[in-house]
């Protein structure tokens, strides 16, 4: 069984929490719209199947700040003066339960409040953010780890996506690891027709952020017959635009016609070495594509090797032993995914409350 299902006995064993009445949950997080990533759409569619449930969830996110573009990454808005402010918030929320999403300056500010006040937390551990800083300037390893394990051992428990992530981060030195999978919207991303996509086949498809520490030119290089097709935008763009002019660049895509530009594709193609999960490979196999993919962190979770894509360090032989993997087998094993289950799983690790007071009270115990 993946780690996507989770029973219902997992949210039962804590509904005194979640049925008890009164329930505020406040995410802190400085990933949030207009960004486009997987970060954004796990975040949004938790919050949205909380509130499904009865849940009071109020989210502080960079639009309710003055902001600045974050280097290299123009998209990310860095609430650089909020602190005094996400601390008001917090006080008049007075929440049940504190998530701090991320590492940034909002995150930054909730974990302060918290530590002050005395409220536990919970976080979560969404990007290899030493490995992205490594690929963007010569910053050891060993300090950026250093900064995780500080921001994350504060934490009640620090929540991450599959048990290969978790391995890592207990090398690392962090303790406090609980599971928070991922899910699919299985109605939108489902087999289409192939003839939406009018370009020479087979279809080898890129879906996400274009950066360097994507590994996209990984992809771009590849001694392929047919279309390269990257979906997607950011930094890198221009330059392999440039670089590489027999791909196909359509920029980001969204809902409906995302999932047609997914579905008419033939294989997925994930170069990525820093992702923690990879939500866009459940999007992809949802929509019948089997993935290739090097057998890293994220695709040794997600996709079954020989069945629903191919790892392999060569990247080229992945891609074209993938084209002849079972579309069907593809679809299956997405469905095991549900972001029901997901959020089961979220509400279940939040660090729970002995009053409704607790915001004011001292640390709990374990």
């Amino acid at each position: 069984m993946n780690d996507g299902p989770v029973q219902r006995t997992a949210l039962q064993a804590r509904s005194d929490f979640i049925t008890g009445g009164g329930v505020r949950v406040a995410v802190a997080t400085d990933a949030w719209y207009p960004q486009t990533n997987g970060v954004v759409r796990t975040l949004a569619t938790t919050v949205e199947c909380m509130r499904a449930d009865g849940l009071d969830v109020h989210v502080i996110s960079p639009e309710r700040f003055r902001t600045v573009p974050c280097p290299s990454y123009p998209e990310i808005r860095l609430s650089l003066f909020a602190g005094n402010a996400v601390a008001r918030l917090l006080e008049q929320l007075e929440p049940t339960a504190v998530h701090v999403s991320t590492e940034g300056p909002i995150g930054l500010a909730a974990r302060r409040w918290c530590i002050r006040t005395g409220h536990e937390f919970t976080t979560a551990y969404h990007t290899q953010f030493p490995e992205y800083v490594r690929a963007r300037a010569p910053v050891p390893l060993s300090v950026s780890y250093a900064f995780m394990r500080w921001f994350h051992g504060a934490a009640k428990r620090t929540l991450v996506a599959t048990p290969s992530m978790q391995r890592q981060l207990e090398a690392h030195g962090l303790t406090n690891i609980a599971r928070w999978s991922r899910g699919v919207d299985s109605e939108l991303f489902r087999p289409r027709d192939k003839s939406f996509l009018a370009l020479p086949r087979p279809v080898w498809l890129y879906l996400g952020r274009v950066a360097v520490e994507k590994g996209i030119e990984d992809f771009l290089r590849l001694d392929l017959t047919g279309t390269k097709l990257v979906v997607g935008d950011g930094p890198a763009r221009q330059s392999l635009e440039a670089r590489f002019p027999d791909a196909v660049f359509v920029g980001y895509k969204h809902g409906e016609d995302l999932a047609r530009h997914v579905a008419a594709s033939d294989v997925f193609v994930f170069p990525s070495r820093t992702d923690t999960f990879g939500l866009v490979l459940l999007e992809a196999m949802a929509c019948g594509l089997p993935v290739a993919a090097y057998p890293v962190t994220g695709p040794v979770d997600v996709v079954v090797n020989g069945v629903t894509g191919v790892l392999d360090e060569d990247l080229r032989a992945a891609a074209v032993a993938a084209l002849k993997l079972d579309p069907a087998a593809c679809r299956k094993h997405a469905l095991g995914y549900s972001w029901e289950a997901c959020t089961r799983q979220f509400v279940s690790a939040l660090a729970r409350p002995r009053s409704p007071g607790a915001a004011r009270e001292a640390p709990l115990s374990a």
